[in-house]
């Protein structure tokens, strides 16, 4: 017990350095790996700059690209700038590859923030203040929570907390209610990020709502990203190739054959697809024959029934944006 004592004090006595060579190999020891890890991976060096920009050319996800044969990852490019290209909206099915476009994006400027090489042929990140990610469906019965109600508090600390130099990364938002509220509120929050002054994040939204990439059209810093689907013989092939543009269809039907549904629901689920297409189809067109006043009739009526007092400076923002762009489809006329 005596000799114990002794050498209990002799360690309290020199603390102070075994600290300091615990803290010096731990550093080392990150160090070691990082070099490590980008050797043998084939990482390169990211440029860390100040501007709200990242600019990301063949990024891979480090984890999926690992437990892959070599070569089979499809490396993918990401371009966010808060003044082009700030909200990037990206569709595509099941089984495509958006979450992991996502995750490997904040891995990429995770990891170039604590001094990392990171997985790409050349990357760019601006300096980021806050990455927030906002996925899966939680619950916490306990508590009397659901898990759209975990969503829309976690999505609400996201909106209040961001800034024009976080990265928000939001996956599926908005599934957890009816269509149309999710669709609604999902769009307000793209909305809400475009416009506000405080909140211009850079943010990618991955979702199945198609009807939010008409944001590209309408609000100038929104660009639609999907990932390239091919179909053959009625089968699909992923392509995980992430490209401009909109996806022109979810494959919810097809990806429910793939995950080995009984084959008379398959069946009848493309029977449904159909009668519902085809429905949506009369209605559009039904719409499109009735409407028919001028622009500039249309637009005058909307701000008729405007009461300035009651708008926000982003709803009428947002407003703004909405009508310029019924001027230009028409022609200004």
């Amino acid at each position: 017990a005596s000799l114990f004592r002794q050498l209990c004090a002799r360690v309290a006595h020199r603390r102070a350095d075994i600290l300091r060579t615990a803290r010096a190999l731990g550093e080392l020891d990150v160090l070691a790996t990082f070099a490590e890890v980008a050797a043998t991976s084939g990482y390169v060096r990211p440029q860390l700059v100040a501007e709200p920009r990242i600019v990301i050319r063949g990024g891979r996800h480090p984890i999926v690209e690992r437990a892959l044969p070599a070569g089979h990852f499809v490396p993918n490019d990401t371009t966010l700038s808060a003044e082009e290209a700030q909200i990037l909206i990206l569709t595509g099915p099941n089984l495509s590859g958006k979450s992991t476009y996502l995750r490997q994006v904040a891995l990429i400027v995770l990891l170039a923030q604590i001094g990392s090489f990171v997985p790409a042929e050349d990357a760019l990140i601006g300096v980021t203040d806050r990455l927030f990610y906002r996925f899966g469906s939680e619950d916490y019965i306990a508590q009397g929570r659901s898990s759209f109600f975990v969503e829309m508090m976690e999505t609400a600390t996201i909106l209040h907390h961001a800034t024009p130099r976080s990265l928000i990364l939001f996956d599926e938002i908005g599934r957890g209610t009816s269509t149309y509220d999710g669709l609604a509120l999902a769009r307000a929050v793209i909305e809400y990020l475009h416009n506000h002054p405080r909140a211009r994040a850079r943010t990618l939204f991955a979702t199945h709502f198609h009807e939010l990439t008409e944001l590209e059209g309408i609000l100038p810093r929104v660009k639609n990203l999907h990932i390239l689907v091919a179909e053959e013989d009625g089968q699909l092939r992923f392509l995980h190739r992430v490209v401009p543009g909109r996806a022109t269809r979810s494959y919810g039907v097809q990806v429910a054959r793939l995950a080995g549904l009984p084959r008379p629901v398959v069946h009848r689920a493309e029977e449904l697809l159909a009668e519902y297409e085809a429905h949506e189809r009369r209605h559009v067109a039904e719409s499109s024959a009735d409407y028919s006043p001028s622009s500039l009739r249309e637009i005058a009526e909307r701000l008729k029934r405007l009461d300035p007092n009651a708008l926000t400076p982003i709803e009428a923002l947002t407003m703004l944006y909405e009508l310029k762009r019924a001027l230009e489809a028409r022609g200004g006329e």
